[in-house]
């Protein structure tokens, strides 16, 4: 077998970068290839301009750059802002047999490239990605509803070191198997010596589920993951979410041929909202492997009948994310902290947290102790200070992105009564001062008791958080434990002056499978991760049955063929 692995200029092109990498994710040590400031400084001054220009040329125009992918003649497209104007534009419907013939067609010339060249092509197809992440940014905001800073960083920069990490684990993954051995096994009369050679072969065509709300930071790692290791991808973008995806796309294929391979490597699977094409393209036989990104309905369903189908599935579904408050030495840094957290994307994160215990007799601070009611008063107090003044309350709550999401804001009195608890804080509508027709709620909250867990054991998605009294700081932790076990969650969250109690803490985070922040209250925030040092989810609670990006995340993805033979 002859490879290029040793050959391709993108290796020497990109060796650097993959060593530097593979070093930050063995030591799990601060790294960023992607700067994440949107400031003229770090991209050019005429950048920003040039990406909305970009982003405004799409809309209303057919998406002509996809145009080469097998189709089937009809055009799709179902986009409206968050901030109100439709974006009208129209992706070519895949062909879908003709689709999976060609990425198969794909697949031989790429596995037999190597793993090295494949990372390397991989950083070329991110570092491109990178160039347009303005374009990118105007998309995602109008196609998520975050705010602009935010869709610029987390959908451009902090996507982009994801998909990084997701290259570099994989080419780890499969660095650990030898090309080639000498086998030998002692014996009276000498040696048995064998040539085995190992082969990594991809699983087959990879397909990618995105979503609204995230649309690439959620996407890139199963896209490069599966890439790196071999195998064609289709993506297929939500409905609502095209344009972020539909460029991500039209970049790869782009240097997928410049770099002398096919661009059915890479193909967009757009549809109508409400086609279910989804479901189709999972029951392919073509299909190897999924990755999904959504709602628990049809995650769900993905991991039961996708397996059964043979499926490799990784989903990142719903949770109810915790904090747990027992006491604080710096009362208004865990305020402000919480107040930013729960404010970000109007709560409409994975990451964001929902349910906060306290005991109901109260916590103590370093401004004195705090009944839960006065606690609740403090962080509603908070809440407000933080976003009082619209034009700066935008750029941190974006919009809201379906009417799902606007009903619970919109409605706060009358989803406290339907659940039993009380309004501490009432959402309150923002006006957008760029685009009037976006609905912009702020955070609110509602208490409950702890023994209404009917209450706060779903994900309540958007601006909505439940302050729940409980009898002790024990039982906290025990509901925190016991909700994350059954209904899942991304992130859980302390504050605790006490040792034993961060202790405590601790045990339960391990016993439910979720990753603990504790005392948070300066700059960094629950809602946050960090490639190549926080792995995001754990694959151990319901909310997700995989991490980004562990050895699991990659290491299926790919299979190992043996050739022996005596020498």
């Amino acid at each position: 077998m002859t490879t290029t692995a040793t050959v391709h200029p993108l290796i020497g092109k990109h060796r650097e970068t993959l060593e530097e990498a593979k070093a930050a994710l063995a030591g799990r040590t601060y790294y960023s290839r992607y700067p994440e400031s949107p400031s003229p400084r770090v991209y050019g001054e005429t950048a920003a301009s040039e990406g909305k220009t970009a982003f405004e040329g799409r809309l209303t125009e057919g998406f002509t750059a996809l145009a080469d992918q097998p189709g089937d003649g009809r055009t799709v497209g179902s986009e409206v802002s968050p901030y109100g104007p439709e974006l009208r534009v129209g992706y070519p419907h895949l062909d879908v047999p003709a689709a999976m013939a060609a990425a198969q067609a794909a697949m031989p010339v790429w596995r037999d490239a190597g793993a090295l060249t494949r990372a390397a092509v991989c950083v070329e197809i991110i570092d491109a990605i990178n160039q347009r992440s303005f374009e990118i940014a105007n998309a995602v905001m109008h196609t998520s509803g975050q705010p602009f800073v935010m869709s610029f960083q987390a959908a451009g920069p902090n996507a982009q070191d994801r998909a990084l990490e997701a290259v570099v684990a994989a080419l780890v993954e499969q660095e650990r198997v030898p090309e080639s051995v000498v086998w030998e096994k002692p014996g009276k009369k000498g040696p048995l010596r064998m040539q085995k050679d190992y082969r990594i072969v991809p699983r087959g065509v990879a397909l990618v589920i995105g979503c609204n709300t995230f649309p690439t930071w959620n996407a890139y790692p199963g896209i490069f993951a599966s890439l790196a290791t071999g195998n064609p991808v289709v993506v297929k973008p939500h409905p609502r979410a095209v344009l972020p995806l539909a460029i991500t796309v039209e970049v790869a294929r782009d240097v997928l041929a410049q770099a002398g391979f096919d661009r059915a490597l890479v193909q967009l699977a757009a549809e109508d909202d409400g086609e279910g094409l989804a479901k189709d393209l999972v029951e392919r036989p073509e299909v190897a492997i999924v990755d999904y990104t959504g709602g628990p309905g049809f995650g769900g369903w993905l991991e039961r009948e996708g397996a059964a189908l043979g499926k490799l599935v990784y989903t990142e579904k719903a949770g109810v994310n915790t904090i747990v408050v027992d006491s604080t030495d710096n009362l208004r840094g865990l305020l402000g902290n919480l107040a930013f957290s729960l404010s970000l994307y109007s709560g409409q994160m994975c990451t964001a947290p929902q349910n906060v215990y306290l005991p109901r007799d109260g916590v103590d601070t370093d401004e004195g102790r705090l009944t839960f009611e006065e606690f609740g008063h403090h962080l509603g107090e908070a809440l407000t200070a933080f976003n009082a003044d619209d034009a700066k309350a935008v750029e941190v709550l974006g919009a809201t992105v379906n009417d799902d999401v606007r009903a619970r804001a919109t409605d706060l009195p009358g989803l406290a009564q339907r659940l039993g608890g009380d309004v501490v804080l009432d959402t309150r509508a923002v006006s957008h001062p760029t685009y009037p027709d976006a609905v912009v709620r702020t955070p609110g909250l509602v208490s409950v008791d702890v023994a209404n867990d009917t209450a706060y054991t779903q994900e309540c998605f958007g601006p909505v958080s439940f302050l729940i009294s409980t009898d002790s700081t024990g039982q906290s932790l025990e509901r925190m434990r016991d909700t994350i076990r059954e209904h899942g969650a991304m992130t859980a969250s302390v504050y605790s002056t006490s040792e034993p109690v961060l202790e405590d803490a601790r045990e339960a985070a391990a016993d439910a499978g979720v990753a603990l922040s504790e005392n948070l209250t300066a700059g960094v925030f629950v809602n946050q991760t960090a490639a190549f040092s926080d792995y995001h989810g754990t694959g151990a609670n319901p909310a997700a049955n995989a991490a980004y990006t562990d050895a699991a995340f990659v290491a299926n993805r790919f299979r190992v063929i043996t050739s022996r033979r005596h020498i």
